[in-house]
C-alpha cells in the first residue's frame, strides 16, 4: 500500500473543510454560499464567546471571506430557514433536512432520562411548570427565557438557571420545542410543529443508522482521518462509532490508506471514496492549498482528537477557561492558516465603540520566518478580517518575534 506524503494529507483535509481554495474574488458571498458551506462541513458550532464575532460567524468567514452576518441569521429563522440549532458535534447550526437524526437522542432522553434530568422531571412541580411553559408558547408564539419571571433564588447547579429556563431546555431537548431564531443572541423557543418545515423528513432512524450517517459525515468532512476520528467529528463514543466504521469499510464507503504524519511516523488512515481522486491529485501536486485565513478555536478543522498535532504539529489551545496566569497564548487564541501550514496565532479583542481590533499577542510558530510572501498574505487576510468586524484600525500589543508585528502593520 502506498504511503501518502504529509502535504497530500494536509491539502485534502483543508479542501474537504472548504479551507483549501484561494482567497475569494468577486461579489460577497450570499445565503446560498453560506448554506452550501455548512452542508459541506456538516454543521457549524455555536459558541457564546465574542472577543470578536462569535465562532459560528467566524467559521464561515474563514472559508468565504467577508459576508453579511444577517444572511446567516436569516438562514436560521423565518421564511428562508435552512439551518436549525441542534446537537451534533456540540450545539451547532445544522442543515434542516438533517433534523431526523436528532430524533433517536430525543427518544432516549424521554424514555430513559438520566442524572440531573431524571431528578428534575420527577418533581411534580417541574412537570406542571413544563406544561405551563409549553401552553404559554402555544398561545403567544416564540418566547425567550427573559419573557418568564424567576423566583429570585440562587441555585448551585445547571448554571443557576431560573425554573422557566429549565423547563424550556427540557422541552427543547425532548423535541417539543425548537429554536425559532435569536434576539440579542437569546434563544427564541417555539413549537417544533411551527418551526420545522412540512417538507422535512420526520422518519426516525435507528441509533445505528444515525451513527452510520454521522460517521460517514465525519469521514467525508475530515478528508483523511483515523477510524476513531471519524466518530470524533460528531463527538461519538468509540463504542458506537467502531461498528459504523467497520460497516462503512466493508461497503467501500471508507477506504483504508497509509500516510505520513507531522511527527514523521506512518500510520493507517481512512479516506472517503468520494475523495480518492482528490487524494491522488494532492499527492501529484495538481491540487494545492492556497488560502490564508484565521480560524476560530472552535473550528471544525480541529474537532477530531489529536488532529492538530498529527497533521500540523500544532497545539491548538483554547485557554479562555484557564486562569490568566496559566495561559500561554491568550484568552481566545486564533490559529493562522497560510496555504497548507498553521504558522502562528493571535489573541484578539475587538473594541467595538472605537472600531479598533487589538491583538493582545501575536505569535509565529517556531521555525516560521516572517517572509515577504507570508506577511503580504496575512496582511490581505487581516484587511478582510477588519472589514468583517467593521474595524478601522489594528493595534498589536505584543509580537513574537517582535519584527513580525511591525512588518504586518507596515504591510497594512
Amino acid at each position: 500500500m502506498s504511503v501518502y506524503p504529509l502535504r497530500a494529507l494536509r491539502t485534502l483535509a483543508l479542501h474537504a473543510q472548504g479551507l483549501g481554495n484561494p482567497d475569494r474574488t468577486g461579489p460577497p458571498p450570499g445565503r446560498d454560499d453560506l448554506f452550501r458551506t455548512v452542508e459541506r462541513i456538516g454543521c457549524v458550532q455555536i459558541d457564546t464567546l465574542h472577543m470578536v464575532r462569535r465562532s459560528q460567524y467566524l467559521a464561515l468567514w474563514s472559508r468565504l471571506g467577508s459576508y453579511d452576518p444577517e444572511d446567516l441569521d436569516a438562514l436560521t429563522s423565518g421564511a428562508d430557514r435552512r439551518l436549525f440549532e441542534g446537537w451534533q458535534h456540540a450545539a451547532c447550526l445544522i442543515p434542516i433536512g438533517e433534523y431526523r437524526y436528532q430524533l433517536p437522542r430525543q427518544r432516549r432522553r424521554r424514555e430513559t432520562p438520566s442524572g440531573e434530568t431524571r431528578a428534575w422531571i420527577s418533581d411534580p412541580e417541574n412537570a406542571a411548570l413544563a406544561r405551563s411553559v409549553l401552553e404559554r408558547i402555544r398561545r403567544e408564539g416564540a418566547l425567550r427565557t427573559s419573557d418568564f419571571e424567576g423566583d429570585g433564588r440562587k441555585r448551585a447547579s445547571w448554571w443557576d438557571w431560573k425554573p422557566a429556563k429549565h423547563a424550556l431546555e427540557h422541552l427543547y431537548a425532548d423535541g417539543e420545542l425548537m429554536i425559532a431564531g435569536r434576539r440579542n443572541f437569546q434563544r427564541l423557543y417555539d413549537l417544533t410543529e411551527r418551526v420545522l418545515p412540512a417538507w422535512v423528513d420526520r422518519s426516525e432512524p435507528t441509533a445505528a443508522e444515525r451513527d452510520r450517517a454521522w460517521v460517514e459525515l465525519g469521514g467525508r468532512a475530515l478528508g483523511v482521518c483515523t477510524p476513531r476520528q471519524a466518530g470524533d467529528y460528531t463527538w461519538m463514543q468509540v463504542t458506537h462509532s467502531r461498528p459504523a466504521v467497520a460497516a462503512l469499510l466493508k461497503d467501500g464507503v471508507l477506504v483504508p490508506m497509509r500516510g505520513k504524519l507531522a511527527g514523521g511516523e506512518t500510520t493507517d488512515l481512512l479516506v472517503h471514496r468520494d475523495h480518492l481522486h482528490l487524494l491522488e491529485q494532492a499527492a501529484d501536486g495538481a491540487l494545492q492549498a492556497g488560502r490564508t485565513t484565521f480560524l476560530s478555536p472552535f473550528d471544525s478543522l480541529f474537532w477530531a482528537i489529536g488532529r492538530d498535532e498529527q497533521l500540523w504539529g500544532f497545539d491548538k489551545s483554547l485557554e479562555a477557561y484557564l486562569p490568566a496566569a496559566k495561559r500561554k497564548y491568550g484568552y481566545y487564541s486564533m490559529p493562522i492558516l497560510f496555504r497548507d501550514q498553521l504558522v502562528g496565532r493571535f489573541d484578539p479583542k475587538l473594541e467595538r465603540k472605537s472600531g479598533t481590533l487589538i491583538l493582545r499577542a501575536l505569535y509565529l510558530e517556531p521555525g516560521i520566518k516572517p517572509t515577504e510572501k507570508l506577511v503580504s498574505a496575512l496582511a490581505g487576510a487581516m484587511r478582510d478580517f477588519l472589514r468583517f468586524h467593521a474595524a478601522r484600525q489594528l493595534v498589536v500589543e505584543r509580537s513574537q518575534p517582535a519584527a513580525f508585528g511591525k512588518k504586518l502593520l507596515a504591510a497594512l
